[in-house]
């Protein structure tokens, strides 16, 4: 943040108002004890938008007091009894919507129908035991279904060997009707039996989408906490394994099994068929072991490859405008490409290897046709089989052999199939296990941060160095700083939107680990540094896409987020389409909306970052008219700036530096406090881009 911007803002506060109080700060700073009054316009808001705290007995504390010498957090003291206090003088009450009605707060209403009851468990590894369960019985029912497949595959090598040894030598009409009765009968239970399998395993497939992509999906955003998001390309491996329930290779693997039973079938017509059958059987798994040891690893490389080319295209889509402007464009696609050709060359050489083993297999499979028939023929003619057992046992060993065939060519999808896989029990069983944890009242907004470190995995760079301070209801925080101090991480942390390595973030006393995530989040608001609008109706938008919405939260979301009038102005209003870059709407625009969707559903809390970066005079103004609003609703607000316009609407102010906290108090102290340093020549406090701190926290 440009010091001289905040010093010069805080000499004209301290011209035109007095001071008094002190500030948190760093060892060598004046601390005072009184906050300035704050003089702000009431919102306009009706009867019934003027909400009331509850008295209920259930929220009464049974913890012991504090003792006097305990310094506790700062701030005003909480007695056991009593709860979290309101802010003096400023801030407004915590709200409760009349009529029990439903306000955007898993605890809101009249407070006793959700009270006390507990949320569903999100057990992923519990629901992927499920799925697969799901796979295994119906595998089971698809096994009994090949089973008698394969029992009716011999009609046809039956019935050719009936006809050559007795119908031809009876030349009997009767015996010819009867049998091929008999077969036709079987040919068509096999057709049967074998569409019902496909029929299984294809609803298989759709089951397993249905009972895995919502936990899957699930398990990928809670990942993303501690990831950069590619975890959300586990989505793709379920469409993996969703195709190859369904395809042929799968079929082969389950055919396979009876390859003994067709063999078993050969010997009782002769042994010496039966052992040449068994040899090119063992010659075929060899084949199979070789191919899957020299396709694994080429294979293993294209996939991290095309994990990393698809990575660029997800890039290249959230940035397409950047890269138009800057002209980007052959840079982008040389990087596509680079990993796109490792992927392709890495497929190549596995494809190679496997079509040069897959054609080994046929040549031996082709080969075994041969030695059947002219063996047969050599034992046809010293008299020990017949000609119809020759052609009988030379069908009943290709039935034999096409599946161990089949599964050598198929083994790319099933390497594939198998990592995906893979990928999706490492994500569920790796995922953090969301117990059932109880339904609390709605919060009031009292904010706790004690002892916040944050170190990312991987590295040893310490971007939040054990922060404490402390927030009552309804008061308002402003958090500057240069960049690299750490704001913005700070601002997710408080959010729940990532974890810190150690320390607290508490909201009414409670960690935010242990807050039942969907009230916790119906109860926050939060307006990111980089705004994002998904596609949809700013209605949609602005109600978090919730189909349970009412318009009448979405109106008071826009009013005390002041975006009403600017929405009135818009062709279609609150039924304007918005698409996935935001168009038709303007930067300013869209952060004005994520602020009123950052209103939605009576938060108790706001974390705003950087909420006026793209805004004109005109936002600036609706922006502080919002903040303003806020504390006269009782919402605990957080406002991460680099403008020293919005210091003016805020209670408190905390200076960041290197991840530390250089100094916090009162606004009026901090701004002093500021021009004394800046007017006697003394330094601010070190800032990260001058000790070399981590920039683009």
């Amino acid at each position: 943040m440009n010091v001289s911007n905040i010093t010069s803002f805080a000499e004209k506060v301290i011209e035109s108002k007095g001071s008094d109080g002190d500030i948190a700060r760093a060892p060598d700073t004046k601390i005072g004890t009184e906050e300035t009054a704050r003089h702000t316009t009431p919102m306009p808001l009706t009867p019934d938008m003027r909400v009331t705290p509850k008295d209920d007995p259930v929220f009464k504390s049974k913890r012991t007091p504090m003792s006097k010498s305990d310094p506790g957090l700062g701030g005003h003291r909480i007695e056991g009894d009593t709860g979290p206090m309101l802010k003096q003088g400023g801030g407004g009450e915590p709200p409760r919507v009349e009529g029990g009605g439903r306000g955007g707060g898993g605890g809101g209403g009249n407070g006793s129908s959700d009270f006390h009851k507990r949320a569903a468990p999100d057990q992923f590894v519990q629901q992927l035991h499920s799925g697969t369960r799901v796979v295994k019985r119906n595998l089971s029912f698809v096994m009994l279904l090949t089973c008698a497949t394969n029992l009716l595959v011999l009609a046809i090598p039956i019935y050719l060997f009936q006809i050559s040894d007795r119908v031809l030598t009876s030349r009997s009409l009767d015996t010819l009707i009867m049998l091929t009765a008999v077969i036709v009968g079987a040919v068509v239970m096999q057709a049967i039996f074998d569409a019902v399998r496909r029929f299984i395993l294809m609803r298989t497939a759709v089951e397993v989408a249905v009972r895995l992509g919502a936990p899957v999906l699930s398990a990928a955003a809670h990942a993303s906490l501690q990831d950069n998001g590619r975890q959300y390309q586990t989505l793709g491996d379920l469409n993996q394994l969703r195709g190859f329930l369904t395809s042929g290779t799968l079929i082969s693997f389950l055919d396979v099994p009876f390859a003994p039973f067709f063999i078993f079938a050969i010997f009782l017509v002769h042994p010496h068929l039966g052992m040449i059958v068994v040899v090119t059987s063992l010659v075929l798994m060899v084949i199979a072991i070789i191919n899957q040891k020299v396709t694994a690893k080429p294979f293993a490389e294209a996939n991290v490859a095309q994990s990393k080319a698809n990575m660029h295209l997800d890039s290249m889509s959230r940035n397409s405008q950047i890269i138009n402007a800057l002209a980007m464009v052959p840079e982008a696609v040389a990087l596509w490409g680079r990993d796109t050709a490792d992927s392709l060359r890495a497929q190549v050489r596995a494809q190679d290897r496997n079509i040069a083993w897959a054609a080994a297999s046929r040549a031996a499979r082709l080969l075994t046709q041969i030695a059947m028939l002219g063996w047969g023929a050599f034992l046809a003619i010293q008299g020990e089989i017949t000609g119809g057992m020759v052609i009988a046992a030379s069908i009943i060993a290709g039935r034999a052999l096409a599946p161990i065939e089949g599964s050598i060519e198929g083994w790319n999808g099933f390497i594939l199939s198998r990592s995906a896989y893979d990928r999706v029990r490492a994500l569920m069983y790796n995922s953090v296990q969301r117990f059932e944890k109880l339904v609390l009242p709605m919060p009031e907004g009292r904010l706790n941060v004690e002892r916040l470190l944050y170190v990312p995995s991987g590295t040893k760079q310490v971007i939040l160095n054990g922060l404490t301070f402390g927030l009552e209801p309804g008061e308002s925080l402003g958090v500057i700083g240069n960049s690299g101090a750490g704001k913005t991480t700070l601002g997710k942390m408080l959010v729940g939107s990532i974890l810190p390595t150690s320390g607290n973030v508490r909201l009414d006393l409670m960690d935010l680990r242990n807050w039942d995530t969907r009230q916790l989040g119906e109860n926050i608001g939060y307006l990111p540094q980089d705004v994002q609008l998904f596609p949809g109706s700013i209605k949609a938008n602005i109600a978090r896409m919730r189909a349970d919405a009412r318009d009448e939260d979405v109106y008071r979301a826009a009013v005390l987020a002041d975006v009403h009038d600017m929405i009135a102005l818009l062709p279609h209003g609150y039924e304007t389409m918005v698409q996935a870059d935001g168009s038709p709407l303007s930067g300013g625009q869209k952060q004005r909306i994520a602020l009123a969707r950052a209103f939605f559903g009576n938060p108790r809390f706001l974390v705003l970052d950087e909420p006026n970066s793209n805004l004109d005079t005109a936002g600036d103004r609706a922006l502080a008219n919002a903040i303003k609003h806020a504390g006269e609703n009782g919402i605990t607000v957080v406002v991460i700036t680099q403008k020293p316009s919005l210091l003016s609407v805020v209670d408190k102010i905390m200076l960041m530096a290197d991840g530390n906290i250089a100094m916090f108090g009162h606004r009026q102290q901090v701004l002093q406090e500021l021009a004394k340093r800046t007017q006697s020549g003394g330094k601010l406090p070190p800032t990260a881009g001058e000790n070399g701190g981590q920039h683009n926290v």
